[in-house]
């Protein structure tokens, strides 16, 4: 005798991919503790950056404390056209246009060549 009660529901327990609060809490208590070290980090950084030799193992954990600490840099990317807007250069039916229109776009393609 099924009563409809129990079993999986939809849209029930933690959504997929985020943390458990404990997982949470444990990720504060480690950018706290890499923040005390900041300071110590960037020291080495700078000592090494002045005269170091090859120190690549302390440079490593200097980054990896202050990744922790602040996070990764974000990187920027353009995403425009080249004349400033975002939407791609518009198709031109060739067959469609006139022979002065066709001499036109002849002669501006021939400047744009000679420009670059």
């Amino acid at each position: 005798m099924a009563t409809g009660r129990g079993g999986k529901r939809v849209g029930a327990g933690r959504p997929k991919g985020s943390r458990s609060a404990a997982t949470k809490k444990q990720q504060a208590t480690i950018s706290d503790l890499a923040k005390q070290h900041a300071n110590s980090a960037i020291e080495a950084l700078v000592m090494i950056a002045t005269s170091g030799e090859s120190e690549a193992a302390r440079v490593s954990a200097a980054n990896a404390i202050l990744d922790r600490g602040y996070g990764k840099p974000q990187q920027s990317h353009e995403h425009t056209s080249p004349d400033g807007s975002m939407s791609p250069r518009p198709a031109i039916d060739a067959s469609k246009l006139s022979d002065a229109a066709l001499a036109e776009l002849d002669a501006a393609m021939s400047n744009n060549d000679e420009a670059e």
